[in-house]
């Protein structure tokens, strides 16, 4: 009986590293597309415009505040795009509320910001991505564009 609780510890203790060094893939993808998709499907209400920081600002940009913005979804039995589009519409949905309740149109100049490590790209966000979870975290500028 003894030796069966230790094959059954050992058994146990061997899964341990496998569980600990999880895969976090980085990716970098188009942001363009997944605003719309979430426009398209109501989930943003096109009151709040997103500009990447390089992007080009149609008109006169008045900052308010920052906002940051960090996460996560379940991607369990989706792509690693499929999880990273559901999160990155997450954080454009709490950026969008943000901006709304300090009376804003916009948030410019939006980095991805994971683990407090800016990217900035003036098409792309940064996700990782995990066979559990994936993150996108951003931060921005909640602003007023005339």
């Amino acid at each position: 009986m003894q030796l069966k609780n230790w094959t059954l510890a050992a058994l146990v203790l061997a899964a341990i590293p496998a569980v600990s060094q999880a895969r976090d893939t980085t990716l970098f993808l188009d942001f363009d597309s997944v605003v719309a998709e979430a426009t398209q499907a109501g989930r943003l209400d096109g009151s709040v415009k997103f500009y990447l920081a390089g992007e080009k600002v149609p008109g006169k940009v008045s900052t308010l505040n920052e906002a940051v913005t960090n996460k996560k979804t379940n991607a369990f039995n989706k792509s690693d795009e499929e999880a990273c589009s559901w999160v990155l519409q997450s954080a454009l949905i709490t950026l969008q509320d943000a901006a709304k309740r300090a009376g804003a149109n916009a948030v410019v100049d939006i980095v991805s910001y994971y683990k407090r490590n800016e990217f900035k790209d003036p098409q792309k966000y940064e996700c990782h991505a995990g066979a559990v979870i994936a993150g996108v975290a951003l931060k921005g500028k909640i602003a007023n564009v005339k």
